[in-house]
């Protein structure tokens, strides 16, 4: 069983008892990263027996992603009215790259990324899959209303400004702030967007 079949089919710890754990899992996220998470020092700080835990959540893969979910839930589409005004939106807002919350989170299982496949897979469907969905829906109006080429690959410009920004975070150091991206998306993603053709073969083999 998968952890989100078995996030289906677990019973329910209810109300503001659940978000406690949920909160305490977090904390101990931010104190000591995914890989030193353990179920038992997430139920000592939620002050809970590890039963509670388990009747819940079977593995910590479960636990941490809900946990992750409660906190920053799937994010709306911005409709501004256009393309970087929706951008702006989407990548500045609650939960964007300029939340220092969201970004140190994102830091915290950086590493589990690479090292554990099925916490992977789950922080790709359950976590990034919505957000890259939000991206994907800005690109495609943007598209209807004709304000970016026709032919824009958006599954590969939806992840770029993030990627850019992060990149720009975790290797030259310099934490994502509005301006930094507002500057990214007016001197990289906008002209590369709306930019008219793509290169003939000839011009790729140059």
């Amino acid at each position: 069983m998968t952890p989100t079949e078995a996030h289906a089919v677990r019973p329910r710890i209810e109300g503001d008892r659940e978000r406690e754990i949920l909160e305490a899992a977090l904390e101990v996220l931010a104190d000591v990263g995914y890989d030193r998470l353990t179920m038992d020092a997430v139920a000592a700080r939620a002050r809970a027996s590890k039963a509670t835990l388990y009747r819940r959540w079977n593995t910590k893969v479960g636990l941490v992603i809900d946990a992750l979910l409660v906190e920053k839930p799937a994010p709306p589409v911005p409709d501004t009215g256009s393309f970087r005004g929706d951008l702006i939106e989407a990548f500045c807002g609650v939960g964007g790259l300029v939340d220092a919350k969201s970004v140190g989170t994102f830091s915290s299982v950086l590493t589990a990324m690479t090292r554990d496949e099925e916490f992977a897979a789950e922080f790709r469907s359950r976590v990034v899959g919505p957000k890259l969905a939000t991206s994907r829906a800005v690109y495609e109006r943007a598209q209807a209303r004709g304000e970016v080429r026709p032919d824009l690959d958006v599954e590969i410009f939806g992840p770029a400004l993030a990627g850019i920004c992060l990149h720009r975070f975790y290797v030259l150091g310099e934490p994502p702030t509005r301006e930094l991206v507002s500057r990214v998306i007016d001197q990289i993603i906008v002209p590369a967007a709306t930019a008219s053709g793509t290169p003939t073969t000839e011009e790729t083999h140059v």
